[in-house]
């Protein structure tokens, strides 16, 4: 049975089907099973809290109060994010003796305003530094892939997907620098969506890159991710008109995202894209040579090594041996990156985003694999050098659309039963309205 929607689970709080009460106790029993991946996937988990805010907001619509139609849904929340009384980790232990938050963070507060209910904190890459997702802190919850075997859940916001995909959660606040809400969204069967970076505040949530960061949603549906992005950017929740597929322009770029592609990955995106074709989609493949320029940018570490070493070095300095040392190391790459280097970097981008922007015009949005990779195994990355590879392979299509200050949406394209892969849609920033609505129109399609 597939996990319900925003949409049904306001029908049913609306009809007296459900109420929030028993939707909070039933994500709080799933978690608390010894046989799931709660115990990994959650750091803490606001049982006492849920609860109340529940009751609450049963009393509130019974009074015909209820301050959305969503109130009552529980939603979880990174560890990257303020909650007031509580401390912010990042998925780290090097923050545990930090003050707790005197206030939520502005996302935090803005989905407590529409009546969501914090469910509990997620486990995260230690200060979301990996596309893989796993923390040897906290324990690294298993992708809904192969669990016997074990598969990475992908990151940063790993808990954050895999309590969606267990119905831990109904929805999560996640954030993504280069990826970490789609590819979490890819390895879990799920949909991730980064917004346009300037669209979501980003005060109240330990920063990566203060360049690359964006705060998005992950949940079971396009319709449901565009909810908690307008819940997100303080926009009014309209109802979401799905585009025909029929006159679409859709350009899969040839350079970069389609190199070294896993073949369930190859397979699935080509099967995708005949099916969008048959049913009258315009699919151009496309030079894009900008995406080149990526990799140049970031061969010394890029945004995400200058601008993290800035934020930790002294913290780093005095508790750098609690570290994973797989984030670590990442960061002190910043350390050898000069003002001067920075500042080209800067220069660059705007060229990159200018230029990209130009080529993109034409189409409605780029198309292509979310990652190269399918959800490793978690014992086959034991080995640094097999993690490197496997993290770089998660990382690359998402980045770039991060680089370029674009907008994208992870959906999920294999069949039942099959490894999960997922088909991202990118566009131009500010394109956010435009990439739901495509998406919309052909999430029930590509996977036929």
């Amino acid at each position: 049975m597939p996990n319900p929607t925003l949409a049904q689970l306001a029908a049913d709080l609306a009809g007296g089907a459900t109420s929030a009460r028993k939707l909070v106790e039933e994500c709080l029993a799933r978690i608390a099973d010894p046989a799931g991946e709660g115990q990994r996937a959650f750091i803490h988990v606001d049982r006492e809290a849920a609860v109340a805010a529940a009751d609450a907001m049963d009393r509130l619509r019974k009074a015909n109060a209820a301050p959305s139609p969503f109130a009552g849904i529980p939603v979880s929340i990174k560890d990257l994010f303020d909650i007031k009384g509580q401390v912010t980790r990042a998925g780290s232990r090097a923050l545990e003796d930090s003050a707790p938050a005197e206030a939520d963070a502005p996302v935090v507060a803005r989905l407590r305003q529409a009546g969501f209910i914090v469910i509990g904190r997620t486990n995260m890459t230690e200060f979301a530094y990996s596309g893989i997702g796993i923390n040897p802190h906290f324990g690294t919850p298993k992708s809904v892939w192969n669990r016997k075997e074990g598969h990475v859940p992908g990151g940063s916001s790993s808990g954050a997907a895999v309590s969606i995909a267990d119905r831990m959660a109904f929805c999560a606040l996640g954030t993504d620098t280069g990826g970490s809400c789609r590819i979490p969204a890819a390895y879990n069967g799920i949909v991730g969506f980064k917004p346009t970076q300037r669209r979501v505040p980003l005060d109240g949530g330990v920063p990566l890159s203060f360049s690359l960061d964006s705060f998005g949603p992950l949940a079971n549906s396009t319709a449901c991710c565009a909810v908690l992005d307008a819940v997100l950017a303080a926009e009014p929740v309209l109802p979401l008109r799905a585009r025909p597929i029929k006159g679409m322009r859709l350009a899969v770029p040839a350079a970069v995202v389609l190199d070294d592609l896993d073949d369930s990955v190859a397979k699935t995106f080509e099967r995708a894209l005949e099916t969008l074709s048959r049913q009258g989609a315009l699919i151009e493949r496309i030079e894009v040579p900008e995406f080149h320029d990526v990799g140049v940018m970031n061969a010394k570490g890029g945004f995400s090594a200058a601008e993290s070493y800035a934020w930790h070095r002294y913290l780093i300095s005095s508790k750098g041996d609690i570290y994973d040392p797989r984030v670590r190391v990442r960061i002190l790459r910043g350390e050898a990156l000069s003002a001067a280097d920075y500042v080209d970097l800067v220069i660059a981008r705007r060229s990159l985003i200018a230029r990209t922007n130009a080529r993109l015009a034409p189409y409605d949005a780029l198309v292509m694999p979310t990652t190269a990779n399918t959800p490793p195994r978690i014992a086959d990355l034991a080995d640094d050098k097999a993690f490197a590879v496997a993290n770089l392979r998660s990382l690359r299509n998402c980045l770039l659309i991060n680089m370029v200050d674009g907008c994208a949406i992870s959906l999920p394209a294999h069949r039942e039963g099959d490894v999960p892969v997922g088909l991202m849609l990118a566009a131009s920033g500010g394109s956010d309205r435009h990439i739901f609505e495509l998406a919309a129109g052909i999430e029930g399609a590509i996977r036929v």
